[in-house]
């Protein structure tokens, strides 16, 4: 099976001009951008719950705590949210009546909690609806990593990042582009 395509940025604003167009666009981009920004797994996504994102004063987290039960590995990790990020969030929660700890951070066309399923099935019918094909609900995860590789960050702050145990995975998920190659030959 072929790996999730990384997204140019050409292709990533066209996919967030795609959801600016749909019914719940706040959320659409939020989405978007939490997969993107952070590099969340699909179901780790699906898990967060408003407790999980918000201070009690409202205000969205620097850092959020997952739990093993929301995590692929069944370990706890804390997710460092960025200052753009947590802007996203906050636009997105403007149009969310209900703050309450418990309920969902991102609800599906029904107001229901989203299923790691159902949402990997939302990425996947979006990037198509698109035009961007080969890119999946892993492709956010693999663009943070590789953005993030491509600036210099170490492969152990990226294995931590991404929540991996094991470096060799995360190099998996690092493209070489060809920007990349051009400015390391360039540090010769």
């Amino acid at each position: 099976m072929a790996q999730a395509k990384t997204l140019t940025q050409a292709e990533l604003d066209q996919v967030l001009r795609y959801v600016s167009t749909k019914k719940y666009p706040e959320r659409d981009r939020a989405l978007l951008m939490t997969s993107f920004l952070a590099g969340l797994r699909v179901a780790e996504i699906a898990s967060l719950t408003m407790g999980d994102v918000l201070n009690t004063d409202g205000t969205v987290k620097a850092e959020v705590r997952l739990s093993a039960e929301q995590t692929k590995g069944k370990y706890p990790r804390t997710v460092f949210l960025s200052t753009k990020l947590r802007a996203e969030l906050e636009e997105y929660l403007k149009t969310r009546q209900a703050k309450y700890p418990d309920i969902p951070l991102f609800h599906t066309n029904t107001r229901l909690r989203f299923t790691a399923n159902s949402l990997c099935q939302w990425f996947y019918h979006t990037y198509r609806n698109a035009g961007i094909s080969g890119a999946s609900s892993h492709s956010g995860r693999r663009n943070f990593l590789t953005s993030l590789a491509s600036k210099g960050v170490g492969v152990r702050v990226l294995a931590a990042l991404a929540g991996h145990r094991n470096i060799a995975v995360t190099m998996k998920y690092i493209d070489a582009s060809d920007d990349m190659k051009r400015n390391a030959v360039e540090l010769i």
